[in-house]
C-alpha cells in the first residue's frame, strides 16, 4: 500500500513538472527579487526598491549607507544578520529623499547611530513635517558639513560634501581601505536624473561637484550609484562619473542656448533629446530640463 502511494505521488509530481512551463518552474525557485552581493573587501551592495545601499560587515560590526524603504530595509537587515551577529554601529544617509531614508525606521532600536549632512537632516525634517510623517522617521543624530570620518574596525569611512547638486545635502561616502564610494544620487547612471530644486539643487554646480569628486578619488575606485537605467549597472568606474558630469554640462548648455535663442519654456521642455548626449535613457528628461530652465531664469 505504501509503495503504491509512493508511486502515485511520484507520478503526480512528474506530471505536474511536465505541465509547468520552464519559466514558471524557474520562477518558483528564483532568487529573492533583490541584489545582495559582496563587492570588495568587507563591503557590498544591496538593491531592491529605491536608491542603492552599501554595507560593511567586519569584526567590529555593521555599517549601512542608505536604507531604501521600510520593507526592503528589513530584507537587508535579515541578510546582514545571516552574515554577522555583530552590532549595527552606523547608518549613514547620502541625502534625505524617501527612497534613501524612509527605510531608516526599520533600523530603530537596532542601529547605534545615524549620520548625514546637516542639510540632509534639515530637508528630511521639512519633508516629514509637510507630509505629517514625523512618526515614520528615524532622524540622524550625527551631522557634518564638509568632511566627516569614522573608524569601523579595519575600515576607515569618510563622507565628502562637494556642494550643491541633486540637492543641497548630498554626500559621497568612501570606504577607504576597500576604495569603494557610494555616490548617492549624484550619479544616475545613464538614467535621466531627478533634480530637487525644492531642496536646493543646482544643475550648474552638480557638474562642478562631480569634477571635484573625480579629483578626490582615483582610477581604482569602485563606485556605487544611487540609481541606474540598467539595474545591473549600479556600480561602475570613474568614467561613469565623468559621463554624468558631461550630461549635466550638456543639459545646462542646451537650456541656456535655447533661452538665449528666444525659445519659450514650453518649446524647451518639449525636447526629446539633449544635443551631445546619447547614452541617457528612460522617461524623465523633462525633469532636468525644467530644473535647468528654472535655475537659469531665476
Amino acid at each position: 500500500m505504501e509503495r503504491r502511494k509512493f508511486l502515485f505521488n511520484t507520478a503526480l509530481a512528474a506530471c505536474t513538472m511536465a505541465f509547468l512551463s520552464k519559466q514558471s518552474f524557474a520562477a518558483a525557485f528564483a532568487d529573492p527579487a533583490y541584489q545582495f552581493k559582496p563587492l570588495r573587501g568587507n563591503v557590498g551592495m544591496f538593491a531592491e526598491q529605491g536608491g542603492t545601499i552599501a554595507w560593511l560587515v567586519n569584526k567590529d560590526g555593521i555599517v549601512v549607507v542608505d536604507a531604501e524603504f521600510p520593507e526592503p530595509a528589513t530584507h537587508l537587515i535579515a541578510e546582514l544578520k545571516k552574515k554577522s551577529n555583530k552590532p549595527f554601529n552606523w547608518l549613514i544617509n547620502t541625502h534625505h529623499h524617501g527612497d534613501h531614508t524612509s527605510g531608516n525606521i526599520s533600523f530603530k532600536g537596532l542601529v547605534k547611530n545615524v549620520a548625514a549632512h546637516a542639510n540632509s537632516l534639515a530637508n528630511q525634517k521639512a519633508v516629514a513635517q509637510k507630509q505629517h510623517s514625523e512618526d515614520k522617521q528615524l532622524y540622524p543624530d550625527t551631522t557634518f558639513t564638509d568632511k566627516w570620518k569614522i573608524n569601523a574596525g579595519d575600515e576607515h569611512i569618510s563622507a565628502h560634501y562637494f556642494g550643491t547638486g541633486h540637492t543641497n545635502g548630498d554626500s559621497m561616502i568612501h570606504f577607504e581601505n576597500a576604495n569603494i564610494v557610494h555616490t548617492g544620487d549624484l550619479v544616475f547612471n545613464r538614467r535621466y536624473p531627478f533634480v530637487d530644486r525644492s531642496a536646493g539643487a543646482s544643475c550648474r554646480h552638480w557638474a562642478v561637484a562631480l569634477e571635484a569628486a573625480q579629483k578626490k578619488f582615483d582610477k581604482d575606485t569602485l563606485f556605487i550609484f544611487g540609481h541606474a537605467f540598467d539595474p545591473q549597472k549600479v556600480t561602475g568606474t570613474m568614467a561613469d562619473l565623468k559621463a554624468m558630469q558631461h550630461f549635466m554640462e550638456k543639459l545646462v548648455a542646451f537650456v541656456d542656448s535655447s533661452i538665449k535663442a528666444g525659445k519659450t519654456k514650453e518649446e524647451i521642455l518639449s525636447a526629446k533629446a539633449i544635443p551631445g548626449v546619447t547614452e541617457w535613457q528612460g522617461d524623465g528628461i523633462e525633469r532636468g530640463l525644467t530644473a535647468a530652465y528654472e535655475e537659469l531664469t531665476a
